[in-house]
């Protein structure tokens, strides 16, 4: 795509019929997979809000889509209910109780692969706590119901798609190490299934319909709890019964911020992505962007890369558990973002060697792989969901039995201060492993209004890259005039200061590659950024616009 036509296609609206769209008037449902987007749908359409159809989803996705999300991991769940008020639900890990600063050192190095797989990267999963807790106080449809439709799913089967298979044949070596990981989704002779399989998980079936008869104490304190003590006690893990039957999501403050008029509201700390989005758009707030993207695309590109940078050079440092560390609120001043944004220069890259000081950082702080999932529905709830078992497949773990992968959140701590964990991030003492504190995320379920009407909301998967992901959508519908649809087929960068790269989609066109080369970038391409789903409010039409990302087969459809 040339420079010229990047510029016209700000002015284009993409069709409500583009491949990665759908319309509806009385509720939307996007997520990363047809079949998951189907039980959205289906939960609708049986009298269920958008709650309802956001955890039919969520639940779904541990089905077909396990190698991103399920229950045996965590989410963030950020509703508007028909009031106008905002929950922000966290459902986040949480470190067992037998947790250390040191526990991934020998002999005083970091040993990166045990945070990443097997037992004692596994934290306290939170996300079944979480979904229940959204039906029990918002929704409309029983719990009980939304897992049984799941676990039809999951004792037929389902056929393995590009992604899933993808992952799968990289994830395949470290499977292998883990028994009934390696009997569900390796052949005989130690090859991965392939695109078009079927894949059928009666262990997963039967805990879903366990839950669903016997209730969330059959996880956290029952049969589940148990099986997974005893492995982990056998297998040199930490996690015990006593850490899932302790474990309960909090409710937390939604942040508030603004953005040219408009309401920005997304998740506090312990998420760095609701944090950051905002700083970074209070920072491009500084900018006349709509007329910079015209002048130069390249422009345009390095400026918000440049405030990208700056963002996370303050998450590596101040952003963690805030019942553990003191985050301070001044990371959304605007008057520091103002600060920021003066040592941006529009023609050159600028060094940013650490952290800034945001305003009263001492006083004023927040009270104590991934895949995103958007509904919406006409009474006016509004479901913002982001989930994760952290990377692919994440400890790659499932205990015998149960049919659930375990989650590998202990990475997302800093194992050892300033060293880079799978995703390249680097973290400080406010992101420390420490007994019962949950990690530091990245994950942005993020919602935007104009006056009191919610006009988007929207979330992404990819580690740090979320955060980016949010910003691109946001800057390039508001700003540049982009459909939903067309703002998230657009290529991708992303920058986290550490390391001092660039990254660009390979889609990106070779003069702009040029361009920010010029201006002292160093650049990496790789063939995809992250998956992003999101629902729009068409006021004109008083229609529901929903967008999946095309770089996944994913689905848009609604009522």
């Amino acid at each position: 795509m040339a420079l010229a036509s990047l510029r016209q296609s700000s002015a284009v609206d993409a069709s409500p019929q583009s491949p990665n769209g759908a319309v509806a008037t009385k509720g939307m449902v996007a997520s990363v997979h047809p079949l998951a987007t189907d039980a959205g749908v289906a939960a609708l359409q049986r009298g269920g809000n958008a709650v309802d159809a956001a955890i039919a989803t969520a639940l779904t996705l541990g089905v077909v889509d396990g190698h991103n999300s399920g229950i045996g991991g965590g989410c963030f769940i950020l509703l508007r209910r028909t009031d106008g008020q905002f929950v922000a639900i966290d459902g986040r890990e949480t470190a067992p109780a037998a947790a250390t600063r040191d526990m991934f050192l020998k002999n005083g190095e970091p040993q990166g692969d045990w945070s990443v797989t097997g037992p004692l990267a596994v934290a306290t999963p939170g996300a079944l706590a979480a979904y229940n807790l959204a039906l029990q106080s918002h929704g409309k449809l029983p719990l009980k119901d939304l897992l049984n439709s799941a676990a039809e799913i999951a004792e037929k089967g389902f056929a393995l798609d590009r992604i899933y298979a993808r992952n799968l044949k990289s994830s395949q070596k470290s499977l292998a190490k883990f028994p009934a990981s390696a009997a569900l989704l390796l052949k005989e002779d130690g090859s991965p299934r392939l695109e078009g399989e079927i894949v059928q998980q009666p262990d997963l079936a039967r805990t879903y319909r366990q839950i669903a008869e016997q209730g969330c104490d059959y996880f956290y304190t029952g049969p589940f709890a148990h099986a997974v003590g005893k492995w982990m006690k056998e297998n040199g893990g930490l996690l015990t019964v006593d850490d899932l039957a302790k474990y309960e999501p909090l409710l937390r403050q939604p942040l508030k911020s603004t953005y040219r008029g408009r309401t920005i509201v997304g998740f506090p700390p312990p998420s760095s992505g609701g944090v950051h989005v905002a700083q970074i758009l209070n920072i491009l707030e500084n900018f006349d962007l709509k007329n910079i993207y015209r002048k130069s695309p390249g422009e345009l590109t390095h400026i918000v890369a440049e405030a990208m940078k700056l963002a996370f050079a303050d998450r590596a440092y101040w952003l963690g558990d805030p019942a553990f560390a003191k985050v301070p609120r001044g990371l959304v001043d605007k008057k520091y973002a103002q600060d920021l944004a003066a040592k941006i220069n529009p023609n050159e890259v600028i060094k940013v060697p650490k952290q800034g000081q945001p305003p009263a950082w001492q006083s004023d702080v927040f009270a104590k792989h991934t895949t995103h999932i958007a509904t919406a529905d006409a009474a006016g709830t509004w479901v913002a969901i982001t989930q994760t078992v952290n990377t692919s497949f994440g400890s790659k773990v499932i205990v015998p039995g149960t049919g659930v992968f375990l989650n590998n959140e202990m990475d997302d701590f800093s194992i050892a201060p300033g060293k880079p964990n799978a995703f390249g991030l680097v973290g400080a003492e406010a992101n420390a492993v420490e007994p019962l504190k949950r990690p530091l995320s990245s994950m942005s379920p993020t919602m935007i209004l104009e006056g009191d009407q919610p006009v988007m909301t929207l979330g992404a998967a990819g580690g740090p890259t979320i955060i980016s992901q949010v910003l691109l959508a946001i800057v390039r519908h508001f700003d540049l005039g982009l459909s939903l649809e067309a703002a998230l087929q657009m290529p991708r960068f992303h920058h986290q200061w550490y390391p001092d790269e660039l990254r660009l989609e390979s889609s990106t066109p070779a003069e702009l590659q040029k361009d920010l080369a010029t201006r002292g970038h160093n650049l990496k391409t790789v063939s995809a950024i992250g998956t992003a789903q999101g629902i729009i409010w068409d006021q004109k039409t008083k229609q529901f616009r929903g967008a999946h990302d095309p770089r996944v087969p994913g689905k848009a459809a609604g009522i």
